[in-house]
């Protein structure tokens, strides 16, 4: 059964939590801080399978930390799964992971020894991978909330919610227009070619869900994308007569 996964928001919450500002809480490649009262962040994840995103849990006070993650499912469908690692930023392992059979509980909190509660000196973080699975054919929106406790589990001093709006659909979608990328991997440019009269308008988001270009087209267009990073984007497409549409493109320098 075909599944798309339309929409991954990442709302910052003030919920039970109370924002510390000896903690930062960014996305991982980030530099926006996320912590509870921040502004919401967005994260396009056009992909079929299980899927994860990393926090940095940032130590911003004069001194050491020891933190538990605890996990709330806030409101999830029936039959979906998630997990999570947490670990210090400089295991190469990626910390202590835990699947959705050890997370059965709403609260559970990270067990406690030396692998879950380690040091995190001033200016260090740890790293926090929620993963999530939609189950096949059950759509709808799961609700998940990361609290940063103290050592007891029991403080809760900042938090992160996550929302995965999930949609299944069991026909095929034939595309609505031709549309052609070349080359792909591209390196310098990328032609874009629609088979058509109509003109389309069209942004181009990065893996991270950021909107870096936006322009339109209307048979042909070439775009240079010398100064682009290497790494995966989407080219959405819309049109007047013609329901939105995505393409991937690679970019590899």
């Amino acid at each position: 059964m075909t599944r798309i996964l339309s929409l991954l928001i990442l709302i910052i919450s003030t919920f039970s939590a109370v924002a510390q500002d000896n903690l930062v809480i960014y996305l991982d490649g980030q530099s926006t801080d996320l912590s509870s009262g921040g502004a919401p962040h967005m994260i396009a994840a056009p992909s079929e399978a299980a899927f994860s995103v990393t926090f940095n849990v940032y130590n911003n006070s004069a001194n050491t930390q020891k933190w538990r993650i605890t996990r709330s499912q806030i409101s999830v469908p029936a039959g979906w799964a998630d997990g999570l690692c947490w670990g210090h930023a400089t295991d190469p392992f990626g910390g202590s992971c835990y699947s959705s059979t050890q997370m059965i509980a709403s609260l559970w909190t990270s067990p406690g020894g030396a692998a879950a509660l380690f040091d995190i000196l001033p200016g260090e973080h740890g790293k926090l991978k929620p993963d999530f699975n939609p189950a096949d054919g059950v759509s709808g929106a799961g609700h998940y909330r990361y609290y940063i406790t103290n050592t007891s589990g029991l403080t809760y001093l900042d938090s992160v919610d996550v929302i995965v709006d999930y949609v299944a659909d069991v026909k095929p979608i034939k595309d609505p227009v031709s549309v052609t990328l070349v080359p792909n991997p591209a390196d310098d440019y990328i032609h874009i070619s629609v088979n058509g009269s109509e003109s389309f308008q069209f942004k181009i988001i990065d893996a991270m869900g950021s909107t870096i270009m936006r322009d339109q087209v209307s048979s042909s267009k070439k775009i240079n994308t010398a100064e682009f990073k290497s790494g995966v984007y989407f080219i959405s497409f819309e049109g007047q007569s013609t329901k939105p549409f995505t393409r991937k493109v690679i970019i590899r320098h």
